[in-house]
């Protein structure tokens, strides 16, 4: 009987005895780990983007990176985490009391895992998934236990097949409060997996989708989160939801109201369940966490779960900055590509105080909110001197162009001269082109309205604008050629493809890269304009460091010509050639740093967007390259104003000999036979 006992015992406490054994090992592990400093890193920062890992602090799992920036150690990526199987759940010594020796095994191998802790939740209380509510809600809010507990969201809603009952949502929105809480949000952007906030709200609506409604509206309330929930019938006048909630820790309230018109109820043939959802703070997580705060969410974000009949809603939403002076748009975040997007909504009416937005929800749009532009630079000056400056550069290149085709055959006649022109007129198709997809970007009203259409539109600016610079490195590299090597060792047909190649082949790969590399992750497209973004994955630079790389070599070419022709004599056999490429050096030391100076501007607005005087400089500069080109490339070259004058004398000359002999006719007319 003894010997029975003593088997008992061993079969029964093994379990808990190694639990508690290997919670002290983990324990002592911490201790001596947390003798490493933590939370900064101690050596010195120079290099930009170099990293710096550290150790979590004590009783904590993970580890922190730091990048060195402006000499400067900024933490990227936190993933320190307290929460585990052994302290998440209320009775874990039972818990693992009652399992056998391989899944105590597996339970302590993956303790850490959102995956052991769902699988053990769901056998412990899948009924009101309340044995884990205590130790989320007594966890630290550090960036680790916000992905584990949005990981373990998505795994509850994914294992929730249908019939959510009203305990188990509560249960699921204790959860998701602690996480929503107005003071974590700063530690979203530590998180590695940057879409996670987004994970989390694509998993809430999942989950409340399955809520079962009987004969009483559900509503559950917490600070962070709101869940109406009714039954609607064609019966229904109309049928509203209003939320109140705070969006900080000031108390100021926020009203959102969700309605749902006569004109739609009418399409129910049965009683069908409605459910809506409000977050205060969740516009500043998505902010925080996905674009690094360059898109403003300026009200609630309001979640509506419609019967599949109901294909249009009324929103209506109070602005948390009621400032006038920025543009609202109405706009649905497409679960799909992480995103705003302002196809699903449009607004109806505005004012100081809130925004009316009539909104088609499906099953891409769920949620919906209001966004404020960061900037208060919307001004009407800018948009005028854009577009007639635009209007203006066409124009000067369309007639660049023109005088081009007129004077070719008189200004071609050397092989220096026709590689020039053949630059020339290269430069003012690809400015043109990229004017032109610069309008048809602008009337696709930003990412958010036509996203396809938008990314269609600033690859071809990029690629066009790269262009017109690399062009520009083609005259300067002709310069070279010209200069160190002597001219025609090289068929005209090799050097004509080579220039080709360089104008459009550089180009080419680098818009192909940059979007390949950047629109997957939805960091291709600034959020309010059709351009390259910069806050969050700097595809700018995809433009701005090869024009500036170039805008060097030119100057750099220009200084050697000058340089080189002066060892050159009058009477010499390069003098007739020299002479040439002179031109084409007076014409790259003039536009090159015109060029340069204007995309300079360009970067000084994404460094300080709050100056009018950048943006003027920038839009005259930009707006007026055309012309700049018609002046300094077509209309100073003493060859094509040659040509030209050549050009009137020989239509001034053919039209007075047809004037004389017309009227030689009109006094002396032929006689016919007689």
């Amino acid at each position: 009987m003894t010997r029975m006992i003593l088997l008992y015992c061993l079969v029964f406490l093994w379990p808990t005895e190694s639990y508690r054994t290997l919670w002290q090992v983990t324990r002592e592990s911490k201790e001596n780990v947390s003798a490493r400093p933590q939370g900064k890193c101690d050596g010195v920062c120079k290099k930009h983007n170099s990293p710096c890992f550290q150790p979590c602090p004590p009783d904590e799992e993970g580890r922190m990176e730091f990048l060195c920036r402006k000499n400067k150690w900024h933490k990227v990526i936190d993933t320190c985490r307290t929460l585990s199987v052994y302290n998440i759940f209320e009775n874990i010594v039972n818990i693992v009391s009652s399992q056998s020796l391989g899944e105590n095994i597996k339970i302590n191998q993956y303790a850490g895992r959102p995956e052991t802790i769902t699988e053990i939740l769901m056998q412990q209380c899948p009924e009101d998934l309340s044995c884990v509510i205590n130790g989320i809600r007594q966890s630290p809010r550090i960036p680790g236990n916000i992905a584990m507990i949005v990981e373990l969201l998505h795994n509850i809603s994914t294992e929730q097949k249908s019939h959510v009952d009203e305990a188990k949502m509560q249960s699921y929105s204790v959860m998701a409060n602690h996480i929503l809480n107005s003071r974590s949000i700063s530690n979203w952007t530590f998180i590695p997996e940057k879409n996670s906030s987004g994970v989390l709200l694509h998993s809430i609506n999942s989950f409340a989708s399955k809520l079962s409604i009987n004969k009483h509206p559900i509503d559950i309330l917490d600070a962070f989160i709101h869940i109406k929930g009714t039954t609607i019938s064609g019966a229904n006048s109309d049928n509203n939801f209003t939320f109140s909630m705070k969006v900080n820790d000031t108390g100021h309230q926020v009203i959102g109201n969700v309605l749902i018109g006569r004109d739609e109820l009418w399409k129910l043939s049965s009683s069908s369940p409605v459910i809506s959802i409000a977050f205060p703070t969740l516009g500043a997580i998505l902010e925080a966490s996905l674009f690094e705060n360059s898109v403003n969410v300026n009200g609630l974000v309001l979640s509506v779960i419609l019967p599949k009949e109901l294909k249009n809603i009324s929103l209506t939403f109070e602005k948390i900055n009621k400032s006038e002076e920025k543009q609202t748009r109405c706009v649905g975040w497409h679960s799909l590509e992480s995103r705003w997007d302002q196809k699903a909504c449009q607004l109806v009416q505005e004012n100081s105080e809130q925004v009316v937005c009539k909104c088609e929800p499906n099953r891409f749009f769920t949620s919906f909110s209001i966004l404020m532009s960061p900037h208060g630079m919307d001004s009407q000056i800018l948009t005028y001197i854009t577009y007639i400056g635009l209007g203006i550069s066409i124009c000067s290149l369309v007639l660049c162009l023109f005088i081009e085709a007129l004077v070719w055959r008189q200004v071609t006649k050397t092989e220096i001269s026709y590689l020039r022109h053949l630059c020339i007129v290269n430069v003012a198709v690809t400015l043109l082109m990229a004017d032109v997809w610069f309008i048809v970007g602008s009337f696709f009203g930003g990412p958010m309205t036509h996203h396809n259409g938008c990314v269609a539109a600033t690859f071809f600016v990029h690629f066009f604008y790269l262009s017109v610079f690399f062009w520009m490195l083609a005259k300067a590299l002709l310069i070279l050629y010209g200069i160190l090597i002597v001219f025609h060792t090289l068929p005209k047909s090799v050097l004509v493809a080579s220039l080709f190649l360089v104008g459009y082949g550089g180009p080419l790969a680098i818009a192909v890269i940059t979007v390949a590399a950047t629109e997957p992750g939805q960091g291709y497209l600034r959020p309010e304009v059709c351009w390259l973004n910069w806050d969050k994955t700097k595809a700018l630079l995809a433009f701005v460091v090869p024009a500036f790389t170039i805008v060097v070599v030119n100057l750099t070419t220009v200084a050697l010509v000058i340089f080189k022709t002066q060892q050159v004599t009058t009477g010499s056999s390069m003098f007739q050639e020299v002479r040439a490429i002179v031109r084409i050096c007076k014409n790259i030391a003039i536009l090159t740093p015109l060029l340069g100076l204007t995309w300079g501007f360009g970067i000084a607005i994404v460094v300080d967007d709050s100056s009018l005087a950048f943006h003027i400089i920038f839009s005259l500069l930009n707006a007026f390259q055309g012309f700049f080109i018609l002046v300094f490339g077509t209309i100073l070259d003493p060859k094509i104003r040659e040509a030209l004058t050549c050009r009137v004398t020989s239509t001034k000359w053919i039209s007075r000999l047809s004037e004389n002999t017309s009227s030689d006719l009109s006094r002396h007319p032929t006689k016919g036979p007689s």
